[in-house]
């Protein structure tokens, strides 16, 4: 637990340093109610930390109620960290100037990195990721995505301080941010599933097995053209086993059909790391 709110300070500092070492001083601001908070002190020149802290309060007690006691706990020591780290931070150094497309891709990663390191050890840094966990339970979008649909309305109200080049450069910035968000909250090892349509389905899974130590199971499908009944395979791997796999099935049937999807979660089993032969 403790090393969990440390990871979700952590967290919220890298995320500072992005917006006041990369983001502000270039007129781009963040999404969320960060950017919110961003608009309100450039418009009425209140410290940034303590718009974050006050606008995001109605967001923690909308995690209480709806997502728990320990999202909420660690949201709030994340957003309290947020806030100091931006106070902290204010006269930091600007380590990019001027060019426009290195700022959002740097400040898009720092920010997705501080932002998915706090989500993925069970807290918020921002009230809008509450709310997108929270309707990512109930919808069938990931958080991250989540994250980004909400965000486009904030950019709307941003483009009133930063004009439209700013809330486009925002867009783009937060767009980068979501995609490291998602990439630091499931890990590079997250899972795939494949699913194979083949003529050699026994010696595929032989194959699958020798190769990758994975399992695999089959079910008979019909095919809707031709009425023939094939054996379908599924099998979950890890993400970096997806080449060797991709190998494995195109030396076994050049043929095959194959469907690949992203798994959010995988639980129960064996589903552990193998040996790649």
């Amino acid at each position: 637990m403790i090393l969990r709110g440390i990871a979700v300070v952590i967290g919220a500092f890298i995320t500072a340093y992005g917006l006041e070492a990369v983001l502000i001083p270039n007129s781009v601001s963040d999404g969320g109610v960060t950017g919110l908070s961003i608009v309100g002190s450039q418009l009425f020149g209140l410290p940034l930390g303590l718009l974050i802290g006050i606008l995001n309060i109605p967001f923690v007690y909308l995690g209480y109620k709806q997502i728990g006691k320990s999202f909420a706990i660690y949201s709030v020591l994340g957003i309290a960290s947020l806030a100091i780290g931006t106070i902290v931070m204010h006269h930091i150094p600007t380590i990019i100037e001027g060019d426009t497309l290195l700022v959002t891709v740097v400040g898009g990663i720092i920010i997705g990195v501080g932002m998915g390191l706090a989500l993925r050890n069970g807290g918020a840094l921002d009230g809008i990721d509450m709310l997108a966990v929270l309707l990512s339970r109930k919808l069938p979008f990931g958080t991250s995505d989540m994250i980004l649909f909400l965000n486009v309305f904030v950019f709307i109200v941003v483009s009133s301080v930063f004009g439209l080049q700013g809330a486009i450069l925002s867009g783009i910035a937060y767009f980068i941010a979501s995609k490291v968000i998602h990439i630091v909250e499931e890990g590079l090892s997250g899972a795939k599933t494949f699913k194979i349509i083949t003529k050699h389905p026994e010696a595929m899974i032989e194959t699958i097995r020798e190769r990758l130590g994975r399992g695999a199971t089959y079910s008979v499908v019909q095919g809707g053209y031709t009425n023939e009944h094939f054996k379908e395979i599924t099998c979950v791997i890890n993400r970096l086993e997806e080449r060797k796999m991709k190998e494995i099935i195109l030396e076994i049937d050049e043929s095959a059909f194959i469907m690949v999807y992203d798994v959010a979660e995988v639980k129960g089993g064996n589903f552990k790391k193998k040996d790649i032969h």
